[in-house]
């Protein structure tokens, strides 16, 4: 069936606009983690957010490969230094052989933008990794410095939101009184540097731990009456953001106010085991469909509503091999082999199938145009399915946009 001339406009709209999935590409970055034993090539990852229009990821390591594979691209990457090598670039000289040989052979073509040094240090429970960090990060600054690259590459480490003693009310945001001492060198390090400090902020942990006291649609960022800061006033319709608050107010009180605080990691499992309420597919659509359009309206939290809250949603993949409970291998938008987890808009749009056709009122659309094309670029490239899945997951978020304005 032909497109009629609404469905044509519509479909350019859903391309071109500043509510299209254009401005999406700009807000939104996403974690690349490959603790798995199927996921597709680096080639096929680039094009898959290519086609999303997605430009900025993070990686959990400096994978050659990927690193290779996203040279000349508009992708902005963020890579890790593992947990098990930060006590060894305390060295100056370690440091710079490891930034002479992760980084720089790689860049400026792959637009690495950020250096994680470990992760969630500050909670690991071993007292040597959490004295290195800061003195790692200071290795490595004083590297890229050396080389040069210290303007184009920002240095930090994501902390889990366990750091906190107190998180609610979000004025009330405290670090935890015996971690003070050891991550002072760390925030005088991030303030100097002019670098963020990350977060991994996650509403289902709150939720799962205590689903009779926290409404679902809080931590969902559904519609719903929110809370109240009885101190500041602020009103918070979500939970994330309570959490980011919570964490300016924590830094802010140990004189680091001017230190720009980002989300690192944020998700929800479509999947969980039997005591790990609330992970479902549902849920997870349902919050990230509503982080995706926080992110389109460019919001900033309560307490600082007029910058853009910068978030990498986490995870581009489900990872199979990654330990733990049933949750921690679910947090993917797509299964390795291609398939969507579920399906962020409506549930109308297939997921499987190369053939679409609707009317301007459907969920589904026809391949058609510009859309056409790339699927064709896609399929010479790397296959049909790939292509395919790829552009239905396009299409997909293209859809809940247009429902959605």
């Amino acid at each position: 069936m032909g497109f009629s001339v609404l469905a044509m406009l519509a479909l350019f709209n859903l391309f071109s606009s500043e509510f299209g999935f254009l401005q999406l590409g700009f807000s939104l970055g996403i974690n690349y983690g490959q603790v798995a034993n199927n996921l597709p090539a680096p080639e096929q990852v680039l094009m898959l957010l290519s086609s999303l229009k997605i430009s900025n990821t993070r990686i959990y390591d400096t994978n050659p490969q990927v690193l290779a594979a996203f040279a000349n691209t508009n992708v902005d990457v963020i890579v890790t230094v593992p947990n098990e090598v930060v006590a060894q670039l305390r060295d100056p000289r370690q440091a710079l052989q490891w930034v002479a040989t992760n980084v720089k052979p790689y860049f400026p073509a792959t637009k690495i933008t950020g250096i994680a040094v470990g992760n969630e240090v500050f909670t690991s429970e071993d007292a040597a990794l959490m004295s290195s960090l800061a003195p790692a990060m200071a290795s490595i600054h004083a590297a890229l410095v050396q080389f040069g690259l210290d303007s184009s590459i920002h240095v930090s480490s994501a902390n889990s939101l366990a750091v906190l003693e107190t998180s609610y009310p979000p004025s009330s945001g405290s670090l935890k009184p015996e971690l003070v001492a050891v991550m002072a060198p760390f925030l005088q390090f991030l303030a100097a540097t002019k670098s963020p400090f990350w977060i991994n902020a996650y509403p289902y942990f709150a939720y799962k731990d205590d689903p009779a006291t926290i409404p679902l649609d809080y931590v969902l960022s559904n519609p719903n009456t929110g809370m109240e800061d009885p101190y500041t006033r602020l009103r918070y319709d979500n939970m994330l953001y309570a959490q980011v608050d919570a964490a300016i107010f924590a830094i802010t009180r140990l004189g680091y106010g001017g230190v720009e605080v980002r989300v690192s990691e944020t998700g929800w499992p479509s999947k969980g085991d039997a005591d790990e309420i609330g992970a479902s597919a549902e849920n997870a659509r349902i919050y990230n469909r509503n982080l995706l359009l926080r992110q389109m309206g460019n919001e900033g939290t309560p307490l600082m509503p007029h910058k853009r809250l910068e978030i990498y949603l986490f995870a581009l993949f489900n990872e199979d091999l990654k330990p733990g409970p049933t949750s921690e291998r679910n947090y993917g938008l797509y299964h390795p082999d291609g398939t969507m987890a579920y399906n962020l808009g409506s549930a109308a749009l297939p997921s499987s199938s190369s053939s679409f056709s609707s009317s301007p009122s459907s969920a589904s659309v026809t391949l058609a145009s510009s859309a056409t094309t790339t699927s064709t670029e896609l399929r010479k490239e790397f296959g049909s399915f790939w292509s395919w899945r790829i552009l239905i997951f396009s299409l997909t978020i293209q859809a809940l946009i247009t429902k959605a304005f």
